[in-house]
C-alpha cells in the first residue's frame, strides 16, 4: 500500500523495519536551531532519522547578486536528491515523516520531497503524541542506512518569486494565503518577524486551523469548506509565511481537502520584508 498524505500511528507500526519505507524525525525549533537535534538524540520512532529544517531542508547562502533569499530559503534540487540518498532514499521508498509541531515541519519535508516528484511521502496524524498515545517505543540508536538512488522526477509542486508576488500586486491573479498566526499577520507580534506586517492583500489561514483540537487533522471535507472562502481556485493561490515552513501545511491541508495545485513562495515573508522598497500592509483585513 502506497500512502502520499496521512499515515496512521498504527499503520505506522506496520513499516518500521521495513526495508522500502525510510522514517524521517522533523522536529525543529524557528527560535532554537539545536533544539530538534537535542529532541531527536533524547528519543525517537525506531529507525528514524533527522531532518533538520535549518540543516538539511534549507540552503542560507544569498542569492546571485547577494540577496537575503530569506530564513529558510530551498537548497537546489540536486543538493536535496543527494541527502535524500544519504537517508538511504530509492525512487520507490515510502517515506513517512513526523514532528511534535502540528505537522508545520513534516509538512515541508512532504512538499519537498513532491518538489523532486517523488509522491510516496505520508506525514503522521497526530505526530509524535499519536505515536506514543499508540504505545509506540520512543529508541535513542541512530540508523546508518545504505545509500539510496532516488533521482529528480518531474516536480509535483509549483515555486513562485519575490518577483512574481510584487507583479501580483497589479495583477492580482493569485491569492496570497498567509498561514502565519493572526497577531504576526496584523503586525502586531515581532518576536519572530523583525519587520511586522503582510503582503498587501493577503488572506489569513493560520496553520493550526488544519487540525482539529486533538492534534489530529480536519477532515478533508471540513478543509475544503473552509479554504473554499479563501481562495477562488487552487491554481490560482500563492502559499506563504514567515520563512516557507508552515505555509507548506496549508498546501498538505489543501492535498486532503482535494485543493492541490497552489504555488509556494519560498522566501516568504522573511525574504519580502528584507527589502524596504517591497510594500507592507499591518493592521486588521
Amino acid at each position: 500500500m502506497s500512502y502520499t498524505t496521512l499515515i496512521s500511528a498504527t499503520d505506522l507500526k506496520t513499516q518500521i523495519g521495513h526495508s522500502s519505507s525510510v522514517i524521517l524525525d522533523c522536529r525543529s525549533e524557528l527560535t532554537d536551531s539545536r533544539a530538534g537535534a537535542t529532541a531527536y538524540a533524547a528519543g525517537h520512532i525506531p529507525g528514524a532519522q533527522h531532518a533538520d529544517a535549518d540543516v538539511h531542508l534549507s540552503d542560507k547562502s544569498p542569492g546571485e547578486s547577494g540577496e537575503f533569499r530569506g530564513r529558510h530559503p530551498l537548497p537546489s534540487k540536486e543538493s536535496f536528491i543527494e541527502q535524500l540518498r544519504h537517508w538511504g532514499i530509492h525512487s520507490h521508498t515510502q517515506v513517512i515523516v513526523y514532528d511534535a509541531h502540528g505537522g508545520m515541519f513534516a509538512s515541508r519535508v512532504w512538499w519537498m520531497l513532491r518538489w523532486v516528484g517523488h509522491a510516496k511521502v505520508a506525514l503522521l496524524d497526530g505526530g509524535l503524541a499519536a505515536w506514543l498515545a499508540a504505545d509506540g517505543v520512543l529508541v535513542t540508536d541512530v540508523p546508518t542506512p545504505s545509500r539510496g538512488s532516488i533521482a529528480i522526477q518531474a516536480s509535483m509542486t509549483t515555486v513562485v518569486t519575490a518577483t512574481d508576488v510584487l507583479t501580483n500586486l497589479s495583477t492580482k491573479k493569485f491569492t496570497v494565503l498567509d498561514a502565519r498566526a493572526a497577531d504576526r499577520f496584523r503586525g502586531e507580534n515581532e518576536t519572530i518577524d523583525p519587520v511586522a506586517g503582510r503582503i498587501p492583500g493577503a488572506k489569513n489561514r493560520w496553520f493550526k486551523d488544519n487540525l482539529r483540537d486533538d492534534g489530529y487533522f480536519k477532515t478533508g471535507e471540513q478543509l475544503r469548506a473552509e479554504f473554499r472562502p479563501l481562495i477562488s481556485h487552487p491554481s490560482e493561490t500563492i502559499l506563504q509565511c514567515g520563512s516557507g515552513i508552515s505555509a507548506c501545511h496549508n498546501a498538505f491541508a489543501m492535498e486532503i481537502a482535494g485543493l492541490s495545485g497552489a504555488a509556494l513562495y519560498p522566501g516568504s515573508w522573511s525574504e519580502w520584508s528584507s527589502d524596504a522598497s517591497r510594500p507592507v500592509a499591518t493592521g486588521a483585513d
